[in-house]
C-alpha cells in the first residue's frame, strides 16, 4: 500500500511538471497582456528567452507541489527585461545584437539592451571585465551598431561608468555605494573609525603617540629666539601640546551607490580625534624621551655668561617666478584612465545614435549615490547633450519616488548649465522639497521638450533598499547593493509611466541573477548576511529569485479572476 502511494505521488510530479507550462501559460500571459495594454500606446517591450536554470527552478518547485511559487517564478522570466551584452569578441556580439533585434522586430516590439564592456569595468570587482583599451571597445560599440542596423532599440550604456569612474576606484571599496547615507560608529570597521576608538595595536605608525616616534631632524632656523636672561630660572619650560593627526572615518558611496554612485567623501574635522597633550602621551615613571631634558642639578656649575652667536645671514627677497607659475585657475588634469573612459563614452554615443533609431540612455547611477550638481557634469563630459537622455537605479533599490525627483533634478540642473548656469547652483536631492521647488520654478523651462528625459530599473526596488540592522550587523562591509535579502520585484516594464520626463520604467537588471559572492569584507567564502555561499555575478540565484518574487510590490498575478466568481 505505500509502494502504490509512493508511485501515485511520484506519478503525480512528474505529470504536473510536464504539463505545468501549459496550466499556467494562459495565466502569464494574462499577466504581461495586462501590463502590455497599459503601454502598447506607445510601445511594447520585448522578452527575452529566459534563463535555463530559472525554467530549471520553475520545474523543481512544480514537482514539489509548490505551484503557486512555480507560476509567479515563471512570470517574472518571462516579463520584459533588458539583454546584457559583455566581453564577447566583435564577431559574435555582431551576431547576437542582430540575432535579438531582429526577434524584437519579428514581434513588434520594443528591445532593451544592456551594454556592458567598457575597460576597467566595475574598479575590478565582481563584475570586472570589459575591454582591453579604447581601440578594442570602439571595434566592440562598431560591431554592436552593425547588429542593429536600421531596426528600433532602447541601449543602457554602460551601467555604472559614470557613477564610477577610474578615478574613484582609488578610494572606492565598492561595498555601500551611498554618499548621502552615514553609517553610525559601532557599524563602521575599525580601519574607518575614529583614532581614540582603535586599539593601538591597529594604529598606524603614523597615528602613534609622539613618545613611540622618533623626533624629526628640526631644519635649521631662519630667525633665532631672543637670548634668555642670565639670571631667569633655570628650569625646563611646561611640555606643550603634542601634534596629532587624526583619521577621518570614510563614507562607503551608495549605493553606492552609486551610487553609489558618485566619489567617497570624508567626515568634517570636527570627528577627528583631538591632540592629546605630550603630558597625556607619556605615562609617570617613565624615562623623558630624547626630546626633552631632565632637570639640571643645582649643585652644577652654571655659566655666567652664553656664548657670543654668529650674526644671521640676510636672506635675499622672494621673488615669486611669474613666467613659469602658470594660469592659477587652470583646472587639475584627470587621470589618463577617466579621460579614456570619457572618450570611450562619447564614440559609443556617436556611433549609437547616428543609426536613427536607436534611443541611447547614459548611467547617472541612483538617487543614493552622487549628489545632482556631482554627476550632472560627467554626464555633460559623456556627451549627454547628443544622447536621449540618462538611466538610473540600474541593478539598484531605490524606491520609484525617490528615482523621480533625483531624475527630474537632474534633468533641470542638465538644462540650468545649456543655459550657461553652473551645475555646483543646482537643486540638490538633500534640499527640502519646497525649497528645490523654488529654485525649480525659478530656473527650469516649462516645456519638458527641451530637457533630457530618463529611464529607470525597477526589477528590484519593490522593497527599496536593504539596511541592515545594527545589533546584528558587525561586518566590516555592509555592501547593501550586493544580493540583499528580502527585496522584491518592482513596478512591471512600461512605457506609459504618466510622467513627462520618465521615458519607461525597465527591468534592466535581470531579476534572479546574483551580484557577486557578497563576502562584505570578511575572508569568505560564505555571505555572512545569507550564511550561504553565493553564486558568482551573472549567474542564477535561486534563494534571490524566490524572494523576488514573494516580496514583489505590486505582487505577482498568476491566477486569473473570471468574470462572475
Amino acid at each position: 500500500m505505500r509502494k502504490r502511494r509512493k508511485i501515485l505521488t511520484v506519478s503525480t510530479a512528474v505529470v504536473a511538471a510536464a504539463t505545468l507550462p501549459l496550466l499556467i501559460s494562459p495565466v502569464v500571459s494574462a499577466a504581461a497582456r495586462e501590463d502590455d495594454d497599459d503601454s502598447s500606446r506607445i510601445a511594447r517591450l520585448y522578452a527575452p528567452p529566459p534563463d535555463r536554470d530559472s525554467y530549471r527552478q520553475v520545474a523543481r518547485l512544480a514537482w514539489r507541489g509548490d505551484f503557486r511559487d512555480s507560476a509567479g517564478l515563471l512570470a517574472m522570466v518571462r516579463t520584459p527585461q533588458a539583454v546584457w551584452y559583455g566581453d564577447e569578441s566583435p564577431e559574435r556580439i555582431q551576431r547576437l545584437v542582430r540575432r535579438t533585434t531582429r526577434s524584437a522586430d519579428v514581434q513588434g516590439k520594443l528591445p532593451v539592451l544592456a551594454l556592458y564592456n567598457i575597460p576597467g569595468r566595475d574598479c575590478g570587482s565582481y563584475s570586472s571585465g570589459g575591454a582591453d583599451d579604447l581601440a578594442a571597445y570602439e571595434a566592440w560599440i562598431d560591431a554592436v551598431a552593425e547588429g542593429i542596423g536600421d531596426r528600433k532599440v532602447l541601449i543602457v550604456l554602460e551601467p555604472d561608468s559614470l557613477a564610477l569612474l577610474p578615478s574613484d576606484c582609488a578610494d572606492e571599496s565598492n561595498a555601500d555605494q551611498t554618499a548621502v547615507e552615514e553609517r553610525p560608529a559601532e557599524e563602521q570597521p575599525a580601519e574607518e573609525r575614529p583614532v581614540e576608538e582603535q586599539p593601538a595595536a591597529a594604529q598606524p605608525a603614523e597615528q602613534q603617540t609622539a613618545v613611540e616616534q622618533p623626533p624629526a631632524a628640526e631644519a635649521p632656523p631662519t630667525d633665532l629666539p631672543p637670548l634668555p636672561d642670565p639670571g631667569a630660572s633655570t628650569a625646563p619650560p611646561a611640555a606643550s601640546d603634542a601634534q596629532g593627526t587624526g583619521q577621518d572615518a570614510a563614507r562607503p558611496p551608495e549605493a553606492q551607490s552609486p551610487d553609489a554612485q558618485s566619489a567617497d567623501p570624508r567626515l568634517p574635522a570636527s570627528e577627528n580625534p583631538a591632540p592629546k597633550p605630550a603630558e597625556a602621551q607619556e605615562p609617570s615613571g617613565q624615562e623623558p624621551s630624547a626630546s626633552q631634558s631632565p632637570a639640571p642639578d643645582p649643585s652644577a656649575e652654571q655659566p655666567g655668561t652664553l656664548p657670543e652667536l654668529p650674526p644671521l645671514p640676510t636672506p635675499d627677497p622672494a621673488t615669486p617666478d611669474l613666467e613659469n607659475m602658470g594660469d592659477l585657475d587652470t583646472p587639475v588634469v584627470e587621470d589618463q584612465e577617466t579621460a579614456a573612459r570619457y572618450s570611450e563614452i562619447n564614440y559609443a554615443v556617436d556611433t549609437l545614435t547616428a543609426l536613427g533609431n536607436t534611443s541611447v540612455y547614459l548611467d547617472a547611477g541612483h538617487a543614493g549615490w552622487h549628489s545632482v550638481s556631482g554627476i550632472v557634469p560627467r554626464l555633460i563630459k559623456a556627451g549627454i547633450d547628443r544622447a536621449t537622455g540618462f538611466a538610473l537605479n540600474v541593478s539598484h533599490y531605490q524606491t520609484d519616488p525617490d528615482s523621480a525627483w533625483y531624475g527630474r533634478l537632474i534633468s533641470s540642473c542638465l538644462a540650468y548649465a545649456d543655459d550657461g548656469g553652473d551645475p555646483e547652483d543646482c537643486a540638490d536631492q538633500s534640499w527640502s522639497r519646497r525649497h528645490a521647488r523654488r529654485w525649480l520654478h525659478a530656473h527650469v523651462p516649462d516645456d519638458p521638450g527641451r530637457m533630457k528625459h530618463f529611464v529607470t530599473d525597477t526589477s528590484r526596488n519593490g522593497q527599496g533598499p536593504w539596511t541592515p540592522r545594527a545589533a546584528t550587523h558587525q561586518h566590516n562591509d555592509v555592501q547593501s547593493w550586493c544580493n540583499p535579502p528580502e527585496r522584491g520585484l518592482g513596478r512591471r516594464p512600461t512605457t506609459r509611466t504618466g510622467d513627462a520626463l520618465l521615458d519607461a520604467a525597465l527591468w534592466v537588471k535581470t531579476p534572479g541573477e546574483s551580484d557577486g559572492r557578497c563576502l562584505r569584507g570578511t575572508d569568505g567564502p560564505l555571505d555572512p548576511v545569507r550564511g550561504t555561499v553565493n553564486p558568482d555575478a551573472g549567474e542564477w540565484f535561486p534563494e534571490q529569485a524566490l524572494e523576488l518574487v514573494r516580496y514583489a510590490e505590486p505582487s505577482v498575478k498568476v491566477f486569473r479572476r473570471f468574470p462572475g466568481r
